[in-house]
């Protein structure tokens, strides 16, 4: 290499290579799925020898990834019972109007989020909403609007609601993430909802449209495993609650989500079932990411060519990690971003702003959040969609308010 040439260092082309497949998706006739692509990178650092297997392994976050493991068993048990669906189905029985309809969308839907993990309420959530939205005369589109802003906003205020809350919960230690969250983050997340409801409702027109209402989907599919998954569902409200109250006899997130999940592994018959058809490739997403994003951070150079100092500023957080997510995913930038912010001793504000700024960037566009995305996909099996411009056209003006409350509330504290 020739004096005054600089080259990258190998990972580092390696991220930036992983970060435009992303972004596009597909080269050619090939389509790659975003764990995919996470899985190829983190390949790719260990063949070119640019972190040992040793290195890689011990890189692998391991409360992460059982907590993720715990509640995506417990997520796919209530799925499969078909005991969220119908609890759902109840709740929305309880609305008279397409407007009181859209405002349980946003809370019950949010609050659940808030424990079940947005991505998990998205699945679950998706046909019972088309099928009320039917029942009201209101257009399938804009509840599903009203479902994908509910889970991404209702889930801010919560470090178990999406998987990059959970890294900011992890990395920064708090001692009563619960609190944390909820203090900093409960207020503005409530006041995001109502202006949410208010964007929502300004037009929203009810008539006849083309799609159909059947009360039958109100049934319990599997009557044993329901009534396991609504001990393990306990269980786990439970544990939050201890771990809230006992302040510093902790009991570790990984811990939370494996005790809701140990009723099912070990009294249900379907176990077998439950574990083959969980989310594997997100778990496989997460070790590949440890492992790329720990090579990165091995090489020194955002240590060395980012101002952390001018990082500290709420605003600035807030709009950086809602642009750049558009980009590279949320759970990506977190992950890259935290252990260096972490290393200048960030203020717990500034991460609560990391966490809230990074989560509503899933309301700006549809690739913004993977939970909306999911909703998209399971919508369009039954017929109904949601384009680029629709959302957008919601969630640009929702986005920036958003991004003004958080401000505004995150500055004061």
């Amino acid at each position: 290499m020739t004096q005054g040439t600089f080259l990258p260092p190998g990972p580092v082309i390696v991220l930036l290579v992983v970060f435009i497949l992303i972004a596009v998706r597909q080269v050619g006739r090939f389509r790659f799925r975003i764990w995919q692509v996470m899985c190829m990178g983190a390949l790719a650092v260990l063949f070119l020898g640019e972190i040992s297997p040793r290195d890689a392994l011990f890189a692998i976050n391991p409360d992460v990834m059982l907590f993720l493991l715990g509640m995506f068993i417990v997520g796919e048990a209530l799925e499969e019972s078909g005991y969220l669906h119908v609890l759902a189905f109840r709740l929305f029985s309880k609305a008279r109007s397409g407007r009181q309809f859209i405002l349980f969308i946003l809370v019950f839907m949010g609050l659940l989020s808030a424990i079940l993990m947005n991505d998990t309420v998205a699945i679950i959530a998706t046909p019972v909403v088309i099928a009320y939205a039917c029942r009201f005369g209101l257009p399938p589109g804009k509840a599903l609007l009203a479902l994908c802003f509910a889970v991404t906003t209702g889930s801010v205020p919560s470090p178990i609601g999406n998987p990059q809350n959970l890294l900011v919960a992890t990395y920064s230690q708090l001692p009563q993430p619960f609190l944390t969250f909820l203090v900093y983050l409960g207020l503005p997340t409530a006041i995001s909802l109502a202006v949410t409801y208010l964007l929502l409702t300004y037009d929203v027109g009810e008539g006849k449209f083309e799609c159909s209402f059947d009360e039958r989907q109100d049934r319990i599919r599997n009557k044993n495993l329901a009534r396991i998954s609504r001990i393990s569902l306990a269980l786990i409200i439970l544990l939050i609650v201890v771990r809230v109250i006992t302040g510093p006899f902790l009991i570790p997130l990984s811990v939370i989500a494996l005790a809701g999940a140990a009723p099912i592994i070990i009294l249900s018959r379907e176990r077998v079932k439950i574990i083959k058809t969980i989310d594997w490739p997100t778990l496989a997403f997460f070790a590949a990411m440890f492992v790329l994003m720990q090579s990165v951070y091995n090489t020194g150079i955002f240590q060395s060519g980012i101002d952390f100092q001018s990082l500290t500023s709420i605003p600035l957080i807030l709009s950086t990690s809602v642009c750049i997510s558009q980009f590279i995913s949320n759970v990506p930038f977190v992950a890259l971003f935290l252990p260096l912010i972490m290393k200048e001793g960030m203020p717990v504000a500034s991460l609560m702003a990391l966490a809230a700024g990074s989560t509503i960037a899933g309301n700006l566009t549809i690739l913004g959040a993977a939970s909306n995305v999911i909703i998209i996909e399971n919508a369009e099996k039954k017929g109904y969609t949601i384009t680029f411009f629709e959302f957008i056209r919601i969630g640009l003006p929702l986005t920036l308010a958003q991004v003004i409350i958080y401000a505004v509330f995150l500055a004061i504290l």
